[in-house]
């Protein structure tokens, strides 16, 4: 093959990788609908904002006043935003038929515990390395879990998770 000219596999490959953020892009647009008619029935204002990341389709519901109407939808440590999430993931299933790992957020509440459990992992890797110890944190969401690998990967270092739902806990393990 000469310079200049893709193989038939780099033009699938290619169309994959278009085909891929399409369909999040749908994905995306479907939550938006399905949660712009639950913000409709519940009478609150909030600007719907979608993107991709991290092969995810990511929504948020934002305000520009205080965001105190929305806190109602995050509710109590994010039990209703977790909520919420699993119905506007269903809604996207029942359109497309496909499985969706759809990120919702309200008010900034998920970027804010983001940043928050990337502390954690990053305070307990300095704590492994200093130590020579293994760290045990306490219990977390599937999601709380991931962010917390994903830091103490950053930090050079492996973590695992361990226990059963909903006790389910990381351990960051020396190098």
């Amino acid at each position: 093959m000469t310079e200049g000219t893709t193989s038939a596999a780099d033009a699938v490959d290619a169309a994959e990788g278009g085909d891929t953020l399409t369909r999040l892009e749908q994905e995306g647009e479907i939550a938006a609908d399905y949660l712009e008619g639950l913000l409709d029935i519940a009478d609150l204002d909030g600007d719907i904002d979608m993107d991709v990341e991290a092969d995810r389709a990511a929504v948020s519901i934002i305000s520009d006043s205080s965001g105190r109407d929305l806190q109602k939808l995050v509710g109590r440590d994010g039990e209703v935003l977790e909520a919420l999430q699993e119905l506007t993931r269903l809604a996207v299933h029942r359109e497309t038929g496909d499985r969706s790992r759809l990120m919702l957020d309200i008010a900034g509440f998920r970027a804010k515990k983001r940043a928050e459990l990337a502390e954690i992992g990053a305070k307990a890797a300095s704590d492994v390395k200093s130590t020579g110890a293994p760290v045990k944190l306490d219990p977390m969401t599937p999601f709380e879990r991931k962010v917390v690998h994903d830091a103490v990967a950053a930090a050079g270092l492996r973590s695992e998770s361990e226990g059963e739902e909903p006790q389910r806990f990381v351990v960051v393990l020396p190098a």
